[in-house]
């Protein structure tokens, strides 16, 4: 769907983020969510660099995305797919043991996967010069490799985490995506397999495509003589 200044739906994002993060922000989630609903949105792109304050009555931390849907405000990027779910049974059945599913499959990429990819992140990439940085990376490594094993394991043979395509796996990719990064599917091919269906899909190009195209035309000057 081509976002549309008149779209009920609005989902805020940041205009520019350093290139290491560009393609990877969270507003790829309900952006991507839209996209294989087929639902269009307006966007609301805010400063990374300086944060307007107003916007923190909408986020308390600042962080994207933040989805607005008619009267109704989400922050959080779970909370927005939930949100988008249920305006279609497709990405999220409306009873039984295939929601109960999704929504399982949907907090495990959230809450046991995500946050140590991101800490991960943080040992690589921010506090790569500290000390303590190269001493938790090995044990932070063996940890998140038992959980990648433990994912492709419940994974099996099926193309989804949860029957068919749904938010999960939406959360699910774009946690792995951060993964791949550095090297943690690379030994682990039924991962690295999923991962490649889930990009593959039309929706989730066209979702990057959007949140890639604003970084172009917002990207700060480069510092005198370089």
């Amino acid at each position: 769907m081509p976002i549309d200044p008149d779209a009920t739906i609005e989902i805020t994002a940041f205009d520019w983020v350093p290139p290491f993060a560009q393609g990877f922000v969270r507003d790829l989630r309900p952006r991507w969510a839209c996209e294989e609903l087929g639902l269009a949105y307006r966007e609301r792109l805010i400063s990374a660099v300086q944060r307007p304050e107003w916007y923190f009555g909408d986020q308390p931390w600042g962080q994207v995305p933040h989805l607005r849907d008619g009267d109704i405000a989400i922050f959080e990027s779970g909370a927005t797919l939930i949100h988008l779910g249920e305006k279609g049974a497709r990405l999220l059945p409306s009873s039984g043991q295939g929601r109960a599913s999704v929504l399982s499959w949907l907090l495990a990429a959230l809450n046991s996967i995500e946050p140590s990819v991101f800490e991960l992140s943080n040992v690589d990439i921010f506090s790569r010069k500290e000390e303590w940085a190269a001493l938790r990376r090995p044990s932070l490594i063996a940890m998140l490799g038992q959980r990648l094993d433990r994912l492709a394991a419940a994974l099996g043979q099926g193309d989804w985490l949860a029957g068919s395509f749904s938010i999960a796996d939406i959360a699910m990719a774009t946690v792995l995506r951060e993964a791949a990064k550095g090297g943690l599917l690379d030994e682990r091919p039924t991962l690295a397999a999923y991962l490649e269906r889930c990009t593959a899909r039309p929706a989730f190009q066209t979702a990057l495509a959007a949140q890639l195209a604003p970084f172009a035309t917002h990207a700060p000057p480069a510092p005198a003589g370089v």
